[in-house]
């Protein structure tokens, strides 16, 4: 999943999310160096990309995109399934999509502090722009998948991954829809291992 989801399923506690937001930025060696509120968050994150990658209807997802992206269809997944967690939002929260990310975004920068200096970046680029609001439309989902192509070490054609969304979005959000329920349960019954 990406920054939507994980910032969702962590919510209840703001140093969840904190963990969870800069989780793919520290190394286990690390994980010391934080409270251990942003120590769950990590491993929460870890959790659920563990759930997310070893999901059997995950795996379908993937297993469409393939032939084509290769192993960055893992990544177009997890930006597919974001995009369908923001267009149907109200059924999943009970707030708007906008407050959620505004919300989210003054959360993330109270504790900037504890972020790795790469984190802070993305932080301050994805509330300039959005990007969590963003997710919710095409053109959003366009300027994502352009941007992660951009930074991408290989040549990865994900910007083209639009197409292949809008073509099969129906199937991707199928597949989606009982996944998420299983994550959500997931998350919402995780608890932190005892260190």
């Amino acid at each position: 999943m990406n920054h939507l989801a994980h910032l969702f399923l962590s919510q209840r506690d703001p140093s969840l999310m904190v963990g969870n937001f800069i989780a793919d930025h520290i190394k286990t060696t690390k994980l010391s160096s934080f409270s251990e509120g942003v120590q769950d968050g990590i491993l929460m994150h870890r959790a659920i990309d563990h759930f997310t990658d070893t999901h059997p209807i995950v795996r379908k997802s993937k297993e469409r995109l393939f032939p084509k992206y290769s192993h960055y269809s893992a990544v177009l997944v997890d930006m597919f399934y974001d995009h369908i967690l923001a267009k149907n939002w109200s059924t999943y929260s009970p707030i708007s999509l906008k407050s959620f990310s505004e919300s989210a975004y003054r959360v993330l920068k109270s504790r900037t502090t504890e972020m790795p200096e790469r984190s802070v970046l993305i932080l301050d680029y994805m509330s300039r722009q959005d990007w969590l609001t963003s997710y919710g439309t095409i053109e959003g989902m366009g300027k994502a998948l352009n941007g992660i192509s951009r930074r991408a070490t290989f040549k990865s054609k994900m910007e083209e991954a639009i197409v292949d969304l809008e073509r099969d979005f129906s199937m991707y959000e199928a597949e989606f829809t009982p996944f998420f329920a299983a994550l959500f349960e997931f998350a919402m019954n995780w608890e932190a291992p005892s260190k």
